[in-house]
C-alpha cells in the first residue's frame, strides 16, 4: 500500500486510536457489597455477628481507611476470624487493585495466597475488563465477579464519568457536583483543599482513596 495514500493514513489513525484507548484507565469501584463507612445503622445491624455495641463502635470510629484497619477493630471486639470471614461476604472496605497490601488481599474471602499473587502479578490494572480477562484464566466467571466486588481501580478526577464518580461508596449528587466543579485538578493537594470546604479531613482522606490525577 502506498504510504502516502489516504487509505494508509486512515489505517494508521485507527491503529493510533486503538492504542490510546487500550492504554486508557477506566477507574471504578465495584458493586455488590455494603461499605461499612457509609452504611446506615440498620444496615450494619442486619449483618452477620453485628451487635449494637459493635455497630456503635464502627459508627464512632469511621471512616476506616482500609479493610485491615476495620479488621483490627473488629478483632478487638472479640469477633473471630471465622465470623469476620462470614461478615466480609456481605460487607467490606474495597481494596485498591494497584496498591493493596498482601494483608488486605488475604482478607478477601476465598482469595488465598495464590489469588493474592495473581492480583499483584497483573498490576497496573487499568479496567475491570482487564481484571475479568486475567483473573478469568484461573477461576470461572462467577468467581471472577465475586472477587471483583471487593476491589476498585482509582477514578481519574479530571475525566471520570458521573457513573464512575457515583460508584464511590456514600457518594451522592451533591458531592458529585463538587468533584466536577473544580476540574481540572492539577494536584491532589488542590483536591484536598477544595473538597475540604464541604467535609471534614477524615472524610476527604476517605474519598481520596478512590481517586487519582494523571
Amino acid at each position: 500500500m502506498n504510504p502516502n495514500s489516504s487509505s494508509w493514513r486512515a489505517m494508521l489513525t485507527v491503529v493510533a486510536l486503538a492504542s490510546i484507548f487500550a492504554g486508557s484507565v477506566h477507574g471504578q469501584v465495584a458493586k455488590g457489597l455494603i461499605d461499612p463507612n457509609g452504611a446506615a445503622e440498620k444496615e450494619l445491624l442486619a449483618l452477620p455477628h453485628m451487635t449494637a455495641a459493635v455497630v456503635r463502635g464502627i459508627r464512632e470510629k469511621r471512616p476506616f481507611m482500609s479493610i485491615t484497619e476495620l479488621n483490627a477493630f473488629l478483632l478487638s471486639q472479640s469477633l473471630t476470624p471465622q465470623q469476620l470471614a462470614e461478615l466480609y461476604e456481605r460487607a467490606f472496605i474495597h481494596v485498591n487493585l494497584n496498591t493493596a497490601t498482601r494483608d488486605e488481599l488475604l482478607l478477601i474471602p476465598g482469595a488465598g495466597s495464590r489469588m493474592a499473587h495473581e492480583f499483584e502479578e497483573y498490576r497496573p490494572w487499568r479496567t475491570f475488563a482487564q481484571f475479568d480477562k486475567e483473573i478469568g484464566k484461573y477461576v470461572d466467571s462467577k468467581q471472577v465477579a465475586r472477587l471483583r466486588q471487593y476491589t476498585f481501580i482509582p477514578i481519574e478526577l479530571n475525566t471520570a464519568s458521573d457513573d464512575d464518580i457515583l460508584s464511590i461508596p456514600a457518594m451522592g449528587p451533591r458531592m458529585l457536583r463538587e468533584f466536577k466543579e473544580y476540574r481540572p485538578y492539577k494536584t491532589i493537594e488542590q483536591f484536598r483543599r477544595e473538597i475540604g470546604k464541604y467535609v471534614d479531613p477524615k472524610e476527604v482522606a476517605r474519598l481520596e482513596r478512590y481517586v487519582t490525577i494523571r
